[in-house]
């Protein structure tokens, strides 16, 4: 199978991106998996390795064409000298962010990338006029996307949680968990455990919004009027889809083993429980777009920033998921696509299994 081209934006300035990047491919054996290209500032790059007593190369080119199989590349989308201030939110540093953010969102739509890589933004810091978002997902989902197209799912080594509502003070969730709202995110759930991660009869479980799912509209009436409809409308369409859960026992009593997928209300609903449990092996994917992105499941970790300490494991984890899932959309095209071809091959090598004869 052909290499794939990964784009890695290089986040926040001054946080881990440059040390956990250098770090994840230090390792030569991941220039064989894909083809890496770093959108970023060779002079960003030259000051952590040098500071952190790294000895990772790249090559420095001007356009993704140029990158080269078996080695790390960077694309140069900062000429020049950039002021870094470890573990320091700056202006300088948001816009640096959001300079390769958009030009590796231009190489994807172009054809040239297969998925992106996304490392951690500092969402103050990035905030402008251009770019109005709450953080990669909602910015993601104006270029490829309309509202309510994107699904944040954050995945480790335990589960996958999904998440209905994403970055929004929490006074406001409750106005936002609608039957509709709900319905869409199950229905992509469903779309994504099949198409990007290969789940043939995916089970998905939906927690309450309110604490013992509302007590019956004692403690709020989300549950009747939203999240058992919407439900009961995706189970008609043949979804295995079951709950409301109240999240405390949920994941208390380990009931995320049962199910391919968890969604969730609310950011800190699905995701304080999803880090208690497992932290280690993180990613976030975002999930109902034409583009493969993923994530680090951390954020820029200013506090260690600088100090030679940041774990690159999550990296590393987040451009494998990307690499699996391009690959595991192009087998399941592949599949739809050819379905006849599929069931003849089956049959035959069924039938060579079983000594039947040919039809």
């Amino acid at each position: 199978m052909d290499k794939l081209r990964i784009g890695i934006t290089h986040g926040d300035l001054n946080g881990v991106g440059y040390e956990i990047i250098l770090k994840a491919f230090a390792d030569a054996e991941l220039c064989e998996m894909c083809v890496p290209v770093v959108y970023g500032s060779p002079r960003a790059a030259i000051y952590y390795r040098k500071n952190l007593g790294l000895q990772t190369n790249f090559k420095s080119i001007s356009s993704v064409k140029e990158a080269e199989s078996g080695m790390l590349n960077m694309v140069v989308c900062i000429e020049e000298e950039v002021k870094i201030d470890v573990g320091q939110p700056t202006e300088q540093s948001g816009k640096a962010a959001l300079i390769s953010l958009q030009r590796a969102v231009a190489d994807y739509k172009a054809g040239l990338l297969d998925a992106v890589v996304t490392a951690p933004i500092n969402k103050q810091a990035i905030h402008s006029e251009e770019f109005p978002f709450n953080g990669h997902t909602e910015y993601l989902e104006s270029e490829f996307g309309e509202q309510g197209d994107a699904l944040m799912i954050l995945m480790n080594s335990l589960m996958r949680v999904a998440l209905v509502t994403t970055h929004l003070p929490l006074k406001e969730v409750a106005s936002h968990i609608t039957e509709e709202r709900v319905s869409r995110c199950i229905a992509r759930l469903h779309k994504s455990l099949k198409h990007d991660f290969l789940v043939s009869a995916p089970r998905i479980a939906v927690l309450s919004l309110n604490p013992h799912s509302g007590d019956g509209g004692l403690l709020g009436d989300e549950e009747q009027t939203a999240i058992v409809p919407a439900i009961n409308a995706q189970r008609e369409l043949g979804v295995q889809c079951f709950g409301p859960y109240a999240a405390d026992g949920f994941f208390g009593a380990g009931m995320y083993r049962q199910f391919d997928a968890v969604l969730a209300m609310y950011h800190d609903q699905g995701l304080a429980p999803f880090k208690a449990l497992d932290v280690s092996s993180s990613v976030n994917y975002t999930a109902g777009l034409s583009v493969v992105r993923t994530s680090p499941g951390h954020g820029t970790a200013y506090d260690i920033a600088g100090k030679g300490i940041a774990d690159e494991n999550l990296m590393r984890q987040a451009l494998y998921s990307a690499i699996d899932i391009v690959r595991n959309r192009r087998a399941d095209d592949e599949a739809s696509a050819n379905p006849l071809k599929i069931i003849s091959t089956e049959r035959r090598e069924r039938g060579h299994r079983e000594n039947i004869p040919s039809e």
